[in-house]
């Protein structure tokens, strides 16, 4: 049988809630139907459930830092009261011009998880989200990446992960491929 892997890392915006495009309020934040429940079954299997969101709204001075913080402890807060949580949440404030390796496809976030949690191996670890650039630091880092598209995912962007990764119709089914542990 497979290892469980060592984190797994989920986009916020498209893949555990609904993309607001520039989420800047707690109220819009509306979970995206079965991610508490998907992220429960992370957390029952002793497996760090960490966030890694490219928040480009803060360079562009659409929203602050402490309106991103806000809608975080909010979407905790949200996930709490299903019985899920999220064990760290990781953000670029960048613009795409900015250059950063914090923006996904960069992958000094996931480093920094590491840092933060030693156990972490990201070769053995699990990358889910909606657009290609949220699962290319799993390709980078030899882990597995897994597109779970959402309205906003173009075709183009599933071609490619069907090419290099793996695309699942839901972030439930996702899990499932990975979280079996019988």
């Amino acid at each position: 049988m497979n290892q469980l892997p060592t984190a797994v890392f989920l986009d916020r915006d498209g893949t555990v809630i609904e993309d607001a495009h520039y989420l800047s309020k707690p109220e819009q934040v509306k979970l995206i139907e079965g991610a508490a429940d998907a992220i429960a079954r992370i957390n029952a299997v002793l497996v760090p459930a960490i966030i890694v969101t490219n928040q480009s709204g803060i360079a562009r001075g659409v929203f602050s830092v402490e309106d991103h913080n806000r809608v975080t402890a909010h979407l905790n807060k949200m996930l709490g009261e299903k019985g899920a949580r999220i064990d760290a949440n990781y953000y670029c404030p960048h613009g795409p011009e900015d250059g950063c390796d914090c923006r996904k496809p960069g992958t000094l976030l996931f480093r920094n998880a590491q840092k933060d949690y030693p156990e972490i191996d990201l070769s053995r670890s699990l990358y889910i989200g909606d657009r290609f650039r949220d699962i290319e630091p799993a390709i980078a880092l030899g882990g597995q990446g897994v597109l779970v598209p959402s309205p906003e995912t173009p075709q183009s962007e599933i071609e490619a992960a069907s090419a290099r990764a793996r695309v699942a119709p839901s972030l439930g089914t996702a899990l499932d491929w990975f979280l079996c542990t019988n």
